[in-house]
This record gives structure tokens, C-alpha cells and sequence, in this order.
């Protein structure tokens, strides 16, 4: 079986720990929406032109897989990435838009310090700081809700379409070991047929191409 896709594995996190981060610098699941794949096509079609060849040794069959390959270059995958990082970027930019907001109300308070009340001047102030406060809740949890949906995707697209393919594959092959390429080393001379990564991602991609993410919630 393949190791678990995990969205640490995926996950470009810098976008969303800059917006975090940035949230908090600045003073500061019901989820609902498109689930499934589109149509795709059946494993049977998937495997076609993947030869039995394989690398023996004594009784066993030895087969290597690279994830982090699959990972990068399946067309699904990217897919769901790109998917990603729409959401990422709906959230950056408003992010931005509330931050120059915050920044304008901060500096008005400020001017009317003259002009209003001791008990007025702490009233807006309090506001302030809830507004503020509010604001970060809301980005964080957009945030997660982003990689909760993204998770969710990656282990239905692994359930669904990658491990058929990677079984398919074993099965054909009379395979007995897959060993993780990123792991392991591999001799120059070792035959071409010992790693099956490129099989997968080729019959991972006849098999599904997009699969659509639900809408994070707070989208």
C-alpha cells in the first residue's frame, strides 16, 4: 500500500502563516459546498499499457515508488493546488482590505483624542481592539478551514483513484515489496522496470485529472 499523502507534504504554508502573522501584527465545520470528483475513468482503462515487467529477487518482486514525485506531478494534484491557493489568495486579499481599514479607524481615533471624552475616547478604542480581535478569529479559522478541505481532498483522492492505480499496478506486475524511492538508494545499473513512479503518475492521470474541493467554510 502507499504511504498516506498528508498535507504536510503539500502544504505551501508559508502563505497562510504570513497571513496569520500579518494578521497579528497588525494588532491583531459545517462545511458546505462542491464535493466528488468529475468523471473518471475506470481503473481498467488507467492500466492500460503498464507491462508485468519487474525486478525479482529470488521469490520476491521489488518495486520502487517516489510519493514526492506523485506528488509534484500528478495532474490531479496540481489541480487541487491550484484549488488551494485561489482560496489563499480570496483570503490575502482581504486581509489587505481590512487591514487598511483597521489602519484609517486607527488613525481617526487617534486625531479625535482632543475632541472627545475620556469615557467616548475608551468606548472606540474598546471597539477598536474588538474589531481587531474579531478579525484575526476569522482569518485564522478561514485559514484552517482551507487546509481542513484540502486534507480532505488529498485522502479521498488517494482512497479513491491513487491506491486502486498503485494496487492495479502491484497486481499486474506480481509485485511483493514497494519500497519509498526517497528512502532507499538505487545503483546505476538497476533496471529501468524497479521504479514504477512514472507508471503511476501515467495511469493516475488517464484515471482522474481534477477533482473538485467543497467550498472552505467562511468562502
Amino acid at each position: 500500500m502507499p504511504k498516506k499523502i498528508t498535507p504536510k507534504k503539500y502544504a505551501k504554508m508559508g502563505i497562510i502563516a504570513a497571513v496569520v502573522l500579518a494578521v497579528a501584527a497588525a494588532g491583531m465545520f459545517a462545511i458546505r459546498g462542491l464535493t466528488g470528483a468529475q468523471a473518471s475513468r475506470t481503473l481498467a482503462e488507467a492500466l492500460t499499457g503498464i507491462t508485468s515487467d519487474s525486478v525479482s529477487a529470488g521469490e520476491i518482486n521489488i518495486a520502487v515508488l517516489r510519493m514526492d514525485a506523485i506528488q509534484q506531478n500528478a495532474r490531479v494534484l496540481e489541480d487541487l493546488r491550484r484549488q488551494r491557493e485561489t482560496f489563499e489568495t480570496s483570503l490575502r486579499s482581504e486581509l489587505e482590505r481590512t487591514q487598511k481599514a483597521l489602519e484609517r479607524e486607527r488613525e481617526e481615533i487617534e486625531r479625535s483624542q482632543e475632541v472627545l471624552s475620556r469615557d467616548a475616547l475608551q468606548r472606540r478604542i474598546m471597539e477598536y481592539q474588538q474589531k481587531v480581535q474579531q478579525f484575526q478569529r476569522t482569518v485564522t479559522e478561514k485559514a484552517q478551514a482551507i487546509e481542513t478541505v484540502f486534507q480532505r481532498s488529498l485522502v479521498e483522492v488517494q482512497e479513491r483513484h491513487l491506491d486502486p492505480v498503485v494496487n492495479g499496478i502491484i497486481g499486474r506486475k506480481n509485485i511483493t515489496i514497494v519500497l519509498d524511492g526517497r528512502f532507499i538508494r538505487v545503483g546505476e545499473n538497476a533496471p529501468a522496470a524497479l521504479d514504477i513512479t512514472t507508471e503511476v503518475i501515467q495511469a493516475l492521470d488517464r484515471k482522474v485529472t481534477r477533482f473538485q474541493m467543497e467550498r472552505p467554510q467562511g468562502f
